[in-house]
C-alpha cells in the first residue's frame, strides 16, 4: 500500500493563510505534503470553486463570492462537456483555478514517503450548490449521474498527475456533507445514496479515500471500497471507536486512518498540551483494543494530522500553524516512545 503508517503526519487541505509561500511551507513540514486550498487568497482557491471548474451550468461570482447552478445554462453547456470527456487534462485544476496546486506541481518530493491531493466529493458539492430553485443538485434525478462521474473524473485526472511526481500519490475526496447523507431527505433516500457512493468509489482509481470533520454513519463509510479514511477523532472519537467490528474489517482489507487528533480551532486548542492529546488519543487505542484490535497493527495503518481545517481563528492563522507543529512534536513522542521506524 502507497500509503504509509506508523504515526507519519499529514493535514487536510483547507488553510487560512494569505501567504501562497507561508502555506506551502506548512504543507511541507509535514511526512506526507499536500497543496493548501486558501480561499482567503482568492475565491478561485476555494474548494467548492476548485471542483465546479468545467462543471456545465455553473454561475460563479467572484464578487459575491457566490457559487450557484442554472438547469438552462446546464442543458445549454451539456454537449461541449461531453466533447472533452475522455481528455484527462479537462478534469485537472487549471492554474487559473488554483496558482497553489501549479506551484506544488513543480515540488520535488523523491525524498518523502508519499504525497496527497484532493477534491471536492460529490455528495458536499451536490449539497452546497443550488439550482435557480435553491435546491440543492445532489437531489436532481437528472444531474445527479452525471456529478457522481463527473467528480470522480476530476479525482483520476488529479491522482494520475500527482503520481508523475511521486510514486506513492494518493488522494482524500473531502466529504463534509457526508454526516448529511442518510438524514430525511426529499427525493433522495437512503438506498439511493448508498448506491451512488459505491458506484462513485467504484469509478476512482486507487489509492482513493475521504477526509471529513463531521459524524456520519460509520458503518457505511468504513464499508466503502476505499484505502484511506481521515477524520476528526478529537471530537468523534468517542463515537467511532463504538464501531470497533467495522474499523477492524477496514484495517484487515488494508485500510488506513488518519487520527484529526490536534484542535485548530483557538479555545480547544488552548485547552490541550502534548500530554493531554497523547493521553486522549491513548485511550481511544485502548478502546479499540479491548474490542480485538491489536495496537502494533493498528498503528502500522495509523497517521496523524490536525483534527479540523479552520479558516477563522481570532489570531488567524496562528493557531493553525501551531497546530501543525503539535502535529509533528506529537507525532515524534509517539514514535519514540512505541519504537516505530
Amino acid at each position: 500500500m502507497p500509503i504509509p503508517g506508523n504515526l507519519l503526519t499529514t493535514a487536510m487541505a483547507v488553510m487560512p493563510h494569505t501567504d501562497v509561500d507561508r502555506a506551502l511551507e506548512m504543507a511541507l513540514s509535514l511526512d506526507v505534503p499536500f497543496w493548501p486550498q486558501l480561499p482567503h487568497v482568492s475565491y478561485y482557491e476555494d474548494m467548492y470553486v476548485q471542483a465546479s471548474e468545467n462543471f456545465p451550468g455553473i454561475v460563479l461570482d467572484l464578487e459575491k463570492r457566490t457559487l450557484r447552478f442554472s438547469m438552462e445554462k446546464f442543458v445549454g453547456e451539456f454537449e461541449e462537456t461531453m466533447t472533452h470527456f475522455d481528455d484527462p487534462a479537462y478534469f485537472d485544476i487549471s492554474e487559473h483555478y488554483s496558482v497553489v496546486y501549479h506551484r506544488f506541481l513543480n515540488l520535488d518530493f523523491s525524498d518523502r514517503p508519499a504525497i496527497r491531493g484532493q477534491i471536492e466529493g460529490p455528495i458536499s458539492f451536490g449539497f452546497n450548490v443550488v439550482d435557480q430553485n435553491d435546491r440543492p443538485i445532489l437531489f436532481d434525478d437528472t444531474v445527479r449521474p452525471f456529478l457522481l462521474e463527473f467528480m470522480a473524473k476530476r479525482v483520476n485526472a488529479q491522482l494520475e498527475r500527482l503520481k508523475r511526481l511521486h510514486p506513492n500519490a494518493f488522494m482524500f475526496v473531502d466529504e463534509p456533507g457526508l454526516q448529511f447523507l442518510f438524514s430525511a431527505m426529499s427525493g433522495y433516500g437512503d438506498l439511493a445514496a448508498r448506491g451512488d457512493m459505491e458506484d462513485f468509489f467504484a469509478m476512482i482509481e486507487r489509492p482513493r479515500g475521504v477526509h471529513l470533520c463531521g459524524n456520519p454513519d460509520w458503518d457505511f463509510l468504513l464499508g466503502l471500497d476505499m484505502d484511506v479514511l481521515s477524520l476528526d477523532v478529537y471530537s468523534n472519537g468517542e463515537v467511532f471507536t463504538q464501531y470497533g467490528t467495522s474499523i477492524r474489517k477496514f484495517l484487515n482489507r488494508g485500510g488506513r486512518l488518519v487520527w484529526g487528533i490536534v484542535p485548530a480551532n483557538f479555545e480547544p486548542f488552548e485547552r490541550e498540551t502534548l500530554e493531554t492529546l497523547e493521553n486522549r488519543l491513548t485511550e481511544i487505542w485502548t478502546g479499540l483494543g479491548k474490542k480485538g484490535i491489536d495496537l502494533e497493527f493498528l498503528l502500522s495503518r495509523s497517521m496523524l494530522s490536525p483534527a479540523t481545517c479552520c479558516l477563522v481563528n481570532p489570531d488567524g492563522e496562528l493557531t493553525v500553524d501551531r497546530a501543525f507543529k503539535v502535529t509533528r512534536e506529537l507525532s515524534k513522542r509517539l514514535r519514540d516512545r512505541l519504537n516505530l521506524d
